[in-house]
C-alpha cells in the first residue's frame, strides 16, 4: 500500500485524535522536541505508533517543499464515501440535513480549505461528483487543519441524480450563480438544505443547475466580479448559520 504524507501540527494531531489507525508512522524533525512537539510524541507513542527522526531535507522531499512543521505522518488514504453511505447518514441525522455540494472544483488547496470552513459551520458532509474533483490528498488534508479527517467527503458517480435524491427526501437545493437577482442575504437558508458551490471559473454545470430549487449570488460591491470558491463558501455557509441561528 502506498502511504501519503500528513503534516502541520494541526493536521497531524488530529489524525492522532480522529483517525490514528490511518497513520503507520511519524516522523519528526532532528532537534525539534519543543513543548508542542512532546505532546503530539507522547500521544502518538500511547497509541503504540512507530516514531523516527528525520532530517529537514527529508521532510522537505516528502512534503515537496511544502510547510511540515516539522513533523510527517506516513499515513493510509484518507477515506472517501459513497451514495450508500451518504443514505445511511442521511437516514440517521437526528437534525436538519445542512450539506455542502461542490461542483467540479478541482484545486486541492480550494477543497481543503472548503472543508475547514465546512467543519467550523456544522456541515454534514461534502459531496461532489466523482468526475473533475479534487483529490483528497495530502495537500488537501494540510489546508483542511483537520477537517478532512472529520467531514466526510462523499463521491457521487451522477451528481444530478444524487441532487435529486436530496430533493426526494425534502432537502431545499440552494445554488450559487452570478447572474441571478436574488442576493443571499434576501434568501431563506433555513430548513434541510444542501448549498451548491461551482467550479472555479465556469461555476455550475448547466444539469446541476436545473436542479436547484432556488440560485443566489454574493453582492459584489467593487470591481472584482466573483470571490474564490472557497472564500465564497465561507460567506454564505456563515449567512446560512447565521439564518439557522437566528430561529
Amino acid at each position: 500500500m502506498k502511504f501519503e504524507p500528513l503534516f502541520g501540527h494541526h493536521a497531524v494531531n488530529t489524525a492522532l485524535k480522529k483517525d490514528a489507525e490511518r497513520i503507520q508512522r511519524i516522523l519528526i524533525m532532528k532537534g525539534r522536541r519543543d513543548e508542542r512537539m512532546q505532546k503530539l510524541v507522547d500521544k502518538a507513542t500511547q497509541l503504540k505508533i512507530q516514531i523516527e527522526v528525520a532530517t529537514k531535507r527529508d521532510l522537505d522531499e516528502l512534503v515537496e517543499g511544502a510547510s511540515h512543521q516539522g513533523v510527517v505522518a506516513l499515513c493510509k488514504p484518507i477515506q472517501t464515501y459513497n451514495e450508500k453511505y451518504l443514505d445511511q447518514l442521511l437516514d440517521n441525522l437526528e437534525e436538519q440535513p445542512f450539506l455542502l455540494v461542490l461542483d467540479g472544483v478541482t484545486d486541492p488547496h480550494n477543497l481543503g480549505a472548503c472543508l475547514r470552513t465546512a467543519d467550523a459551520a456544522g456541515i454534514q458532509a461534502v459531496i461532489a461528483p466523482k468526475d473533475k474533483s479534487a483529490p483528497l490528498n495530502a495537500t488537501a488534508a494540510k489546508v483542511a487543519c483537520g477537517a478532512a479527517e472529520a467531514v466526510p467527503y462523499v463521491l457521487v458517480t451522477n451528481l444530478a441524480r444524487a441532487l435529486k435524491n436530496l430533493q426526494d427526501r425534502g432537502i431545499w437545493i440552494t445554488g450559487t450563480a452570478g447572474e441571478t437577482d436574488q442576493e443571499i442575504y434576501q434568501s431563506n437558508l433555513t430548513g434541510p438544505m444542501a448549498l451548491v458551490m461551482g467550479a472555479e471559473g465556469q461555476g455550475m454545470r448547466r444539469l446541476t443547475r436545473e436542479n436547484c430549487d432556488q440560485l443566489v449570488k454574493i453582492p459584489m460591491a467593487g470591481e472584482v466580479s466573483s470571490l474564490n470558491v472557497s472564500v465564497a463558501t465561507g460567506v454564505c455557509l456563515f449567512e446560512a448559520v447565521r439564518q439557522r441561528n437566528s430561529q
